[in-house]
């Protein structure tokens, strides 16, 4: 019957959606009903770092994945994203750090953490046009930090290694908190995206559905994760109740377009792309 199969529930009709998920604690809420079976839904969970669930996004290896914000930016061709869902800061964010052997503005070699992009790039942002640094050279790393502050003035760490980093031994700017001291908005790291027509209404549903119910079960979250993790149930708790924030509203969306003009700004992008949501 003509009609009978539209955009929206063709494509995966007779598949599971290949669903990329970032395996840091800070994901856990989003992810955390489908995988006690909380949710229904059709999705296959594929987790990696953020680096590699962006790669394997663009090579069509994943269907929808919780990418880094910049590499919106990198598509290869115009990706849509989900409505309502992200993970984002509006101040100290406590695992997106810029670790310092000495001021900002003299940093000159950065070494970078290779799981990450989104924060990569916002070093950059911090450090030319916020500190007035002048970076001569980038080195692409493991995030061991004191390997890479010992072959350069400054370390981008990110996720749950930035999140149990004993800050008392080292020089820390958190970049959440940076950011938004600078700019007065919020910062986006990454969020659910796909091809467009890779996920139907329904889909989204369920993903927004999923974050609601990983919210209401932090405590539980934060307590699994602290059994074989160095701090207790209540610091992880406070850092996925307090320092992250789930939710993508028109501040999240402001400071998302104020990233991709200063990285178009200083070349790290080609293009400032345009946000498109499923829902449109």
């Amino acid at each position: 019957m003509p009609g009978i199969f539209g955009p929206w529930n063709f494509v995966f009709l007779f598949m599971a959606i290949r669903l990329g998920v970032v395996s840091y604690l800070n994901t856990k809420p989003l992810v955390h009903a489908f995988e006690m079976g909380e949710v229904d839904h059709d999705f296959e969970l594929v987790y990696d770092v953020p680096s590699v669930c962006a790669r394997k996004l663009h090579d069509q290896d994943t269907d929808v994945a919780l990418i880094p914000a910049i590499e919106i930016a990198r598509a290869p061709e115009p990706y849509s994203i989900v409505e309502g869902v992200g993970i984002a800061s509006r101040g100290p964010v406590r695992s997106v750090f810029l670790v310092l052997n000495r001021d900002p503005a003299d940093v000159r070699t950065l070494a970078l953490d290779t799981s990450s992009r989104s924060s990569v790039a916002l070093s950059r942002i911090l450090l030319q046009k916020r500190f007035g640094a002048h970076l001569e050279d980038t080195i692409d790393a493991e995030p061991d930090v004191d390997v890479m502050l010992d072959n350069a003035d400054a370390a981008v760490v990110i996720g749950d290694i930035a999140l149990e980093l004993d800050r008392s031994r080292y020089r820390v700017v958190d970049m959440g908190d940076a950011w938004t001291e600078w700019t007065g908005l919020p910062f986006v790291y990454a969020c659910w995206t796909g091809r467009k027509y890779a996920i139907d209404r329904e889909g989204c549903d369920a993903l927004v559905r999923a974050k609601a119910s990983g919210l209401l079960h932090v405590d539980a979250i934060a307590e699994a994760y602290a059994a074989d993790h160095p701090y207790d149930a209540v610091f992880y708790s406070a850092y996925l109740s307090q320092a992250i924030h789930y939710g993508l509203g028109d501040a999240e969306l402001e400071g998302m377009h104020r990233y991709f003009a200063y990285a178009n700004e200083l070349g790290l992008i080609d293009r400032v792309p345009t946000i498109d949501f499923y829902s449109e």
